[in-house]
């Protein structure tokens, strides 16, 4: 018997096994398709340490009708979903508001800031230290307007001691060649640092995390009870960590509790590594997407599709980032790439579902991370440990509470 159950083998999951592993506790993975099979494998790499503003905020809300309308643009909802979605629309709006902001932004910088002290470490203890990257990001303005437009934002990380450069086009031409000229502005984050490869990552966690005696069996959770876990080949009794990503609250509502777990649809294409000459990862905000390298390629994707689970996947939405992506670097090259749509779980607020599932102290969730939980994998495994060993969290956990909806 597992004295604990990890329910999701992506890297929230795997990097909580393995804190989890590293305290003395025999632990059980559980994924209906294995590791790194979800968002874990497609996503764009970053480690965005520096993107403590959350999704949910008043500059969204003024850009949001005008993406709205444009089905391929940076956030759009399929007709289809759009009543389901209401409620959650609802909340994000509400946590728009500056006041919930300003407390979403101190709380994401506390798990970012515990996240980044516990990265390096954690990557040493699993060997994993050779596949981190340093090259920082590079966001790209369209105009002066656009650029002034940034700078609140630019502030709020200032107030929060991150480290950031302005530029002008020809500074950004030294960062990074091949730009076009259309982009006027420019800001470098030195600290924003990248994975060689997300999927490969996640595989290496698991790698270690067998070594390291723990089992991972996939197979489907269908239920949680008050001991463990529901499953089609039977039931597993354990301490739980829910951390199944956009499919978590399916889990949680087996238990009767209902969280607002969304799922932002994420696309991308993968070109070949010799595509382009991209020495940062570029950040196209006025667009929604990124542009980074990988040891598997040249990975061109982002944007928010809000259409839950079930909806077919719209590849149209990587062939426009595509397209607008060899307008901006006139020298890439959009042959022979790999389309890919994963699921990435989001709560209204922009913070992830961290601590006792209400009414239910055996089962501890981790989820919730939007785009980030690449990010904040680690810090929240630190977190995940402290829990369920039962030691004060290093972080201040009431922002992220479950029972906060």
């Amino acid at each position: 018997m597992a004295e604990v159950i990890v329910i999701g083998a992506g890297v929230v999951g795997l990097s909580s096994a393995l804190a989890l592993q590293a305290r003395g506790l025999s632990v059980t993975v559980l994924d209906r398709e294995g590791p790194a099979a979800g968002a874990s494998a497609g996503n764009a790499g970053a480690f965005a340490f520096t993107d403590i503003l959350p999704l949910a905020s008043p500059g969204i809300m003024k850009k949001a009708p005008k993406w709205l309308l444009d089905p391929l643009g940076p956030l759009s909802v399929p007709p289809a979903y759009a009543l389901r979605i209401a409620p959650w629309m609802w909340r994000f709006w509400r946590a728009c508001s500056v006041a919930n902001v300003a407390a979403s932004t101190a709380a994401q910088t506390a798990l970012m800031d515990l996240s980044k002290t516990e990265l390096e470490p954690f990557l040493a203890a699993t060997g994993t230290a050779p596949m981190l990257r340093k090259e920082g990001n590079l966001q790209v303005y369209e105009s002066q307007a656009e650029f002034n437009a940034s700078l609140p934002g630019w502030r709020a990380r200032a107030d929060h001691g991150i480290d950031f450069r302005h530029m002008t086009s020809d500074e950004m031409a030294q960062i990074q060649p091949g730009l076009s000229p259309r982009f006027t502005h420019g800001t470098f984050t030195p600290g924003w640092y990248s994975i060689a490869d997300p999927r490969d990552y996640v595989l290496a966690l698991a790698d270690r995390f067998r070594a390291g005696g723990g089992t991972i069996t996939i197979a489907e959770a269908t239920g949680l009870t008050d001991t463990g876990v529901v499953t089609a080949d039977g039931a597993l009794t354990g301490r739980v960590v829910l951390a199944a990503g956009a499919h978590s609250h399916r889990l949680a509502r087996t238990l009767g509790v209902r969280i607002p777990l969304e799922t932002e649809r994420g696309y991308n294409t993968t070109l070949p590594g010799d595509a382009f000459d991209l020495r940062t990862q570029v950040t196209f905000g006025g667009h929604g997407f990124v542009v980074s390298k990988l040891s598997s390629g040249i990975r061109v994707g982002g944007a928010v599709e809000l259409g839950g689970l079930d909806l077919p996947p719209n590849f149209k939405r990587s062939q426009a980032m595509l397209d607008k992506a060899a307008a901006f670097l006139p020298g890439l090259r959009t042959t022979g790439g790999t389309q890919w749509m994963g699921f990435r779980p989001s709560l209204p607020d922009s913070l992830p579902a961290l601590g006792p599932l209400p009414g239910h102290p055996n089962v501890t969730c981790a989820f919730g991370h939007g785009h980030l939980g690449l990010t904040q994998s680690a810090g929240t495994a630190r977190i995940v440990a402290d829990l369920v060993a039962g030691a004060t969290p290093a972080i201040d956990l009431a922002p992220f509470s479950p029972a906060r909806f």
